[in-house]
């Protein structure tokens, strides 16, 4: 578990910016192997053709457009190459459907047959959970900490291959959407004041979009991704994005909607007035816990799917 300090004192903003979102020679070293041998696995082999296709066409012809969401090219949803990572370009990438990814090689545009959403009426918050909100353990915030979160959502996860698509162009591209007013952060600090959860997405009218979280205490991320929810449905946003199923977010209550389905409510809901920058709690941790979005069913057991988390996509 990358147990790096997520702040880097007494930099300025851009120093402080220039000192996190690097990678040592090693570190990309690594990211490059594992990137390239992850998808030769047996159950993501089959998304690279289409992958190897869209490449030499883009050699030959670059193509600068954003592409047809619709236009898939094969079961993951890969959709284009990226050229771009201008604000404006993400924004506009956003509002028709569209996201980046990539371990390795050339940043991709991807457009998922499904998208597993929360609509916040029906948000599940477990009874473990609310106990651990009511203990007074930790706090949570809103934009402290941006670059130390990014960070820490590049950073490894415990039994699991480091294989991260957050690479410091990702870093520096999302660090310059916070500095629009696009994306947010939510920490979440222990008693000693020390960085042990959080994640962050981006905000586009009444819809969100989560990008990555991260725990450094068990479901510190949780609590925090709790706390977002409560907020994003007080402010009137219409459902947050979490782009594919993981048991994590399945039991909060997420679930997959089609492509189409998720595109008419991007068309309805993201160019509607949101919620300004910068954004602060407006509830403490009791008042969070307390909350009964479906109907006070705390029995509720959510539908369950069997997860297809982003390093299925084989490229």
């Amino acid at each position: 578990m990358d147990r790096s300090p997520s702040i880097v004192p007494d930099l300025p903003a851009d120093d402080r910016r220039a000192a996190l979102f690097r990678e040592t020679a090693l570190e990309r070293l690594e990211r490059w192997a594992l990137g390239l041998a992850w998808p030769l696995t047996r159950e993501r082999i089959g998304g690279l053709p289409a992958l190897a296709r869209l490449w030499l066409a883009d050699l030959a012809a670059p193509d600068h457009e954003l592409p047809d969401p619709e236009r898939t090219l094969n079961a993951a949803g890969l959709c284009g190459l990226v050229h771009d990572l201008s604000v404006d370009v993400l924004v506009a990438a956003y509002e028709q459907g569209l996201f980046t990814f990539a371990h390795v090689g050339p940043l991709k545009w991807v457009s998922p047959p499904e998208r597993c959403v929360l609509f916040f009426d029906e948000m599940h918050i477990a009874k473990k959970l609310r106990r651990q909100m009511r203990q007074g353990r930790h706090t949570v915030t809103f934009d402290r900490d941006v670059e130390g979160v990014i960070k820490a959502c590049a950073g490894r996860r415990d039994g699991k291959w480091h294989v991260t698509w957050i690479t410091p162009r990702i870093m520096r591209a999302y660090a310059e959407m916070f500095d629009a007013g696009f994306v947010h952060s939510f920490e979440v600090w222990n008693e000693a004041g020390e960085l042990v959860g959080g994640g962050y997405g981006v905000a586009l009218g009444r819809v969100f979009f989560t990008e990555s979280q991260f725990s450094r205490e068990p479901n510190t991320s949780k609590v925090g991704f709790t706390v977002l929810n409560w907020h994003l449905a007080k402010w009137g946003f219409r459902l947050n994005d979490g782009k594919w199923p993981t048991p994590t977010i399945l039991d909060m209550g997420f679930r997959p909607i089609r492509r189409q389905g998720f595109l008419a409510e991007l068309a309805r809901n993201t160019r509607r007035p949101g919620k300004a920058s910068p954004w602060t709690m407006e509830a403490d941790l009791n008042t969070v816990a307390a909350w009964q979005p479906d109907g006070g069913a705390a029995e509720r057991q959510p539908p369950r799917r069997e997860a297809a988390p982003a390093d299925a996509m084989g490229f």
